[in-house]
């Protein structure tokens, strides 16, 4: 049975607490720090507790100074695009000893996909989809990690991913870039000023069905 080994932990993680985990504490960058990024902007916690992400030439990022879980966690996150025509939200994610992006408005301001899977990123790959997404409207992400799979929802269903996979290795950063600036779990925005709030990472303890490669759910 593939996976196995990734079962076993999740067993173990039964007795663990799922209770989200807020991952801004809405007063200051306490657990992150700002990305080292070529031109980066300015990153700053405003009055009502979300973080604001300055515009930069061309990326602005900020990291997270923890460590993460690599395996069977879910993020939340809302984010909003203020002024900027491209991605406002680029969620850099562990996936056991690999990474990768989700985008959302990268490409001109509507692309939302993966990057890179198989080596090809959002623009290239198929779990890429173009939407109209507006200024100023909070959109709310959230990405589920479990064995086998990786799974987007951009509001629910208005833009959904579903990848399975048997090695890890499959995921990668895209090359040529400062992404790399924002793991082991970070945040980006390319010319482009955003907010983000509402940050929580949540241990899943019970696969669901749609958690499992379709063939182990036979």
């Amino acid at each position: 049975m593939k996976h196995t080994a990734a079962y076993i932990f999740l067993a173990t993680a039964l007795s663990l607490r799922a209770d989200p985990v807020r991952l801004f504490n809405g007063k200051d960058l306490t657990g992150w720090r700002v990305a080292d990024m070529f031109g980066s902007g300015t990153v700053t916690v405003l009055a009502d507790g979300s973080v604001e992400c300055g515009p930069g030439n061309p990326m602005t990022g900020i990291a997270y100074t923890n460590e993460p879980p690599r395996m069977n966690y879910e993020l939340s996150l809302q984010a909003v695009r203020v002024k900027g025509s491209d991605f406002f939200a680029a969620l850099t994610i562990p996936i056991e000893k690999n990474y990768c992006t989700v985008i959302i408005g990268g490409w001109g301001g509507g692309l939302c996909g993966i990057s890179s899977i198989d080596y090809m990123d959002a623009a290239e790959n198929p779990w890429s989809e173009g939407l109209n997404l507006e200024n100023e409207r909070w959109y709310t992400l959230r990405v589920r990690v479990t064995p086998g799979v990786l799974q987007v929802f951009l509001d629910e269903n208005l833009y959904t991913a579903r990848v399975e996979f048997e090695d890890a290795s499959r995921f990668s950063l895209r090359s040529g870039s400062d992404i790399d600036k924002t793991t082991p779990l970070g945040l980006a925005t390319y010319r482009t000023l955003a907010r983000w709030r509402n940050f929580t990472l949540t241990p899943v303890t019970e696969l669901k069905p749609d958690d499992k490669p379709k063939g182990e759910n036979l």
